[in-house]
């Protein structure tokens, strides 16, 4: 019988016979390990666990500890969910997509209207399925079987006939089939916690001249347990909402006029305007340069820079005397124009150059959440061109100045993840070996010596270039991605970038582009989310509420206020003619870190009364002494509040 040698995670290599199933290599580890499994890889290709194995290469059994486990899992889950809506509702039933996302899974219905009672009627039906421990198989049939199949269904008449070759792939559960690529897991036993979230609409392919769909959304986990601690962290989450978050600081809002685009207000600007101004004092000590690029460029060089072919339907595009022009939805064709303004030498190397760019992109309005996910936001974005020699040390570079702001601002909970190209699919990528094995080992070797864990993800870099991505876990334990240090093999190619090398030619630099926020919207978003709103005194709009006990000691409040705002800090007064317990009541919605009572004693002492937002309170504060202890802790960018 023909073998094959698979190569696992820990290096270890092992011989097997051709046609062995994932499942069954898993059993031969250990009775844990395949009960754990959901699926396999074979170098960059996901497989079902009973699918036969017929080639040598690296081999993972993926659980659901795995990004690409949670996908097989959730993606099952989505099946079941449809099987169980064709039995409660029966009739014909038109199936959009159901693919497994980042948090869940969700799958598009064209049917009767349903309301979220219904949802209980369906995970009845789904438990139901899971306990019938269904087999979940698939086979490659002919289209035209397919096609007939499928007759009274047009969005998966649509899918079917969008797919190439004279076969499809067919999934089978029960009484339940369904076009898809797979994998899944081998039987709906698999499936045994599951929450049904809530329902949406959702056009078609994303195009509001198509019909609406009906988007249900669920959750699933392996067990019990997983699936109650997510859904208090949902409840959690929901409490967190940067979006109500934003309102109560009255720091951003939302309208319809401009879908997508957020409108600043004052207390949102004074936060967004201190995070650029910490991003700009850490570049100029770390060598940047800034620069301000256009908004607007014409179509030659997004044609240049590959965009116009490859990102035309995320561009926004317009004519200006008689010739197309997009806004960008990237800053970097902009700085490679500033870089060849003039000739550039080896001496000069490396070049830090900085912008922090406005760029708008198209998104479908169904995708669009707060500032999360905006059609024009604000990036951070930075160009080092450097020498071979010099790219680890610049890595090295990125990453300690990602570890300082990440540690100023509060996230010190982060992972790395290395996106490498997929080494059976080289033709697919940019640049030669010799300059994707130098990218790769240089990130590797900054990582190595800075003793930072990372996981690597064969295959998943872009297409020029591989990239070191940066995911922050806030405070309830979610990664967000950030950061990313990514290597460029194909804008110094298409805009013929180079600098004079010390042996007098033409030499191409490399080119890391990286960000540190991402996009200061959505690190704004995360930011509100990890503290609740309560920020650090430094990056809160309103540092200081003070508030009087009677009218007669507004004289004294405003010497407070006076001497506040002289060393820098922001305060704002409220004298109302309310109780002491609703003002302060109003100023902890507001998320203000200090709040200051002003009352007989405190005007006869020169003092101040201060109270934190969680709850602590200290008398007899000296107007001086809190002044500067305030100061200090806002110039020092401090997390917490450590004189009350």
């Amino acid at each position: 019988m023909a073998k094959i040698k698979l190569e696992f995670p820990d290096g270890g290599k092992k011989e097997f016979d051709s046609g062995i199933s994932g499942l069954e290599i898993a059993q031969s580890i250990g009775p844990k390990l395949a009960k754990d499994a959901l699926a396999v890889k074979v170098d960059d290709e996901v497989l079902d666990l009973t699918n036969p194995i017929t080639k040598s290469g690296k081999f993972t059994i993926l659980t659901f500890k795995d990004k690409e486990g949670k996908a097989v899992f959730w993606h099952s889950a989505s099946h079941i969910m449809s099987q169980a809506v064709q039995r409660v509702f029966k009739g014909n039933i038109g199936l959009g997509v159901g693919p497994a996302i980042e948090d869940g899974f969700y799958q598009d219905y064209d049917m009767k209207p349903i309301n979220p009672d219904d949802l209980k009627k369906i995970e009845d039906e789904m438990n139901k399925i899971v306990q019938e421990k269904l087999n979940i198989s698939n086979k490659d049939v002919p289209k035209k079987e397919v096609l007939q199949f499928y007759k009274n269904d047009p969005y998966k008449t649509e899918m079917t006939n969008e797919l190439p070759g004279d076969k499809v792939t067919m999934y089978k559960q029960g009484e339940f089939e369904n076009l898809c690529k797979g994998p899944h897991v081998p039987n709906t036993s698999y499936i045994k916690a599951f929450k049904l979230t809530k329902i949406a609409g959702a056009y078609w392919r994303g195009d509001s001249k198509n019909k609406q769909l009906q988007r249900i959304y669920g959750i699933a986990f392996p067990k019990e347990k997983e699936l109650k601690e997510h859904l208090t962290l949902l409840e959690e989450a929901e409490k967190r909402d940067h979006v109500k978050i934003g309102k109560l600081m009255d720091l951003f809002s939302l309208h319809e006029e401009a879908p997508g685009i957020p409108f600043w207000h004052n207390n949102g600007t004074i936060l967004f305007n201190d995070l650029q101004e910490y991003w700009r004092e850490e570049h100029r000590n770390a060598g940047y340069e800034e620069v301000k690029t256009p908004t607007i460029l014409n179509r030659h060089l997004w044609e240049q820079s590959g965009h116009w072919k490859l990102y035309k339907e995320n561009m926004y595009i317009t004519k200006v005397d008689e010739m197309d022009y997009a806004i960008k939805p990237m800053n970097c064709p902009g700085g490679m124009l500033i870089y060849k303004t003039r000739v550039h030498s080896y001496k000069e190397m490396p070049m830090r150059v900085g912008e922090l760019g406005y760029v708008h992109r198209h998104e479908l309005s169904g995708v669009l959440k707060g500032l999360l996910r905006v059609r024009a936001f604000t990036q951070d974005d930075a160009h080092i061109f450097c020498t071979p020699e010099q790219l680890e040390g610049e890595i090295i570079g990125v990453i300690k100045l990602i570890q300082k702001m990440f540690g100023t601002i509060g996230f010190n909970d982060y992972k790395f993840t290395l996106s490498i190209r997929s080494e059976k699919k080289k033709d697919k990528y940019l640049g030669d070996d010799k300059g994707w094995e130098l990218a790769q080992n240089s990130i590797i070797g900054a990582l190595n010596k800075l003793k930072i864990e990372y996981e690597i993800m064969p295959g998943e870099a872009k297409f020029y270039g591989p990239s070191l991505d940066v995911q922050v876990r806030d405070a309830l334990k979610r990664d967000w991605q950030c950061s990313t240090i990514q290597l460029d093999f194909n804008l110094p190619e298409r805009f013929d970038i180079t600098y004079d090398g010390e042996d007098g030619k033409k030499h191409k630099p490399f080119i890391l582009h990286r960000v540190i926020y991402g996009s200061l919207e959505r690190f704004i978003a995360v930011l509100l989310e990890h503290y609740a709103g309560k920020l650090p005194l430094w990056l809160s709009p309103v540092q200081v509420s003070i508030m009087t006990v009677a009218d007669r000691f507004q004289k004294y409040a405003d010497k407070v206020k006076q001497k506040l705002e002289e060393n820098g800090i922001r305060a704002e007064e409220d004298y109302r003619a309310e109780s002491i317990s609703k003002k302060v009541r109003d100023a902890q919605v507001k998320k203000i870190p200090l709040i200051v009572n002003i009352g007989e004693k405190e005007e006869t002492a020169g003092t101040v009364a201060v109270r934190t937002l969680d709850g602590k309170v200290k008398f007899g504060i000296k107007l001086e002494d809190f002044a500067e202890k305030v100061r200090k802790n806002i110039e020092d960018r401090k997390i917490t509040v450590d004189f009350v």
